[in-house]
């Protein structure tokens, strides 16, 4: 299963999980992939910033560690991995394990996408 990351408009997942459902309906398969969308690409990187990146790609690639460890891994203050893991377990980007010692990634791939426009004036 993979994590998408993308940038979405205003109720477009909504149309999303709508065709899903229908599928469904239809039996057809649907992809096992996690979803998350952002209204606008400076949403999608204040919220997942490049150290907030940096940190998810880390733990995907070293596979559990505390959160001490990681930060000792990384080079980065505790406090500040620490809620930077926080702000990635929000958005379903990151998993405790069951005995909530560690984090991971429980994804075997992560994607952004986004789309970057013209604006007409």
């Amino acid at each position: 299963m993979k994590a998408i990351i993308e940038v979405s408009p205003k109720g477009s997942m909504f149309t999303r999980l709508l065709k899903s459902a229908r599928n469904l309906d239809a039996g057809k398969t649907v992809a096992g992939d996690y979803h998350l969308a952002f209204e606008s690409s400076k949403l999608l990187l204040a919220e997942l910033t490049t150290a907030r990146i940096a940190l998810l790609e880390e733990l995907r690639n070293a596979g559990p560690h505390s959160i001490y460890g990681l930060a000792k891994l990384i080079g980065r203050n505790y406090s500040n991995v620490h809620s930077d893991v926080a702000k990635l377990i929000e958005h379903g980007l990151v998993a405790r394990t069951d005995d909530g010692k560690k984090v991971y990634v429980p994804f075997d791939s992560v994607e952004i996408h986004f789309t970057l426009s013209a604006v007409s004036h």
